[in-house]
């Protein structure tokens, strides 16, 4: 599992300690490497702190602030696992969801990814009614423009084989919060089969997402992967 931070001190603590409750309880072997994003607080020391006396975790402490995209694919490209999950620290979306998309990833999934708009996710906590409304708008988009068939890129909730993800993220680009769809963009370039599953989510405050700022950054970035084609995306000319 990986997962990206930046400035989390106040909750990633209790985060660790539910993701080690968590999986520390099941049957498949697991590991956590945290990936703090040039935080400015106390994050990394505090995991730092943690790994010592939980050997299944590991820090990245990766400077200098780069951009969540950077970080997430920094720690899927060092992780060795046969399936790779990303999730926030925020934990927003339960750790008990893991299994929905391990079941899909038995199946023959390549990527599974967490969903919030479908028919049977469980909304248990909605964002602000602007928030809510600006995401199924872009979303929209990303289906028109880039991902046909996918209601929801932007979860941070989402697995890859091994190999899928060495594919995908060797190819990744952009170091922001546009990265979720350019990997998506890309695996589905590649032929990689992406099952989308409906999920438990929560919002939780403190989102690092800045609407009137990272809003114009992502449809631009949107649009740029659009009209670069297949072939510049996945390195060719």
């Amino acid at each position: 599992m990986v997962v990206p931070a930046y400035n989390e001190e106040v909750r990633i603590g209790p985060s660790l300690e539910r993701l080690a409750e968590y999986y520390g309880g099941q049957p498949y072997p697991w590991d956590v490497i945290v990936v703090s994003d040039g935080s400015k607080d106390r994050t990394a020391e505090i995991v730092a702190e943690f790994a010592k006396s939980h050997p299944n975790f590991r820090l990245i402490d990766s400077q200098p602030n780069h951009g969540k995209g950077f970080v997430v694919k920094k720690g899927m490209l060092e992780a060795t696992g046969e399936w790779i999950l990303f999730c926030d620290a925020d934990l927003a979306t339960p750790q008990e969801e893991t299994e929905k998309l391990l079941e899909h990833m038995r199946q023959g999934a390549d990527v599974a990814i967490g969903s919030r708009p479908m028919k049977d996710s469980k909304l248990e906590i909605r964002q602000p009614w602007y928030r809510e409304f600006l995401g199924r708008c872009f979303n929209k988009a990303v289906k028109i423009l880039a991902i046909k068939g996918i209601d929801d890129t932007q979860c941070g909730f989402k697995i890859f084989t091994k190999n899928a993800a060495q594919d995908v993220f060797t190819r990744c680009t952009l170091d922001g919060f546009s990265f979720d769809f350019e990997a998506l963009m890309i695996a589905r370039d590649l032929g990689y089969r992406i099952d989308e599953v409906p999920i438990r989510w929560s919002h939780q405050e403190g989102s690092k997402v800045v609407l009137l700022r990272d809003g114009p950054r992502m449809l631009r970035d949107l649009v740029k992967l659009r009209f670069r084609g297949k072939k510049r995306r996945l390195g060719g000319e």
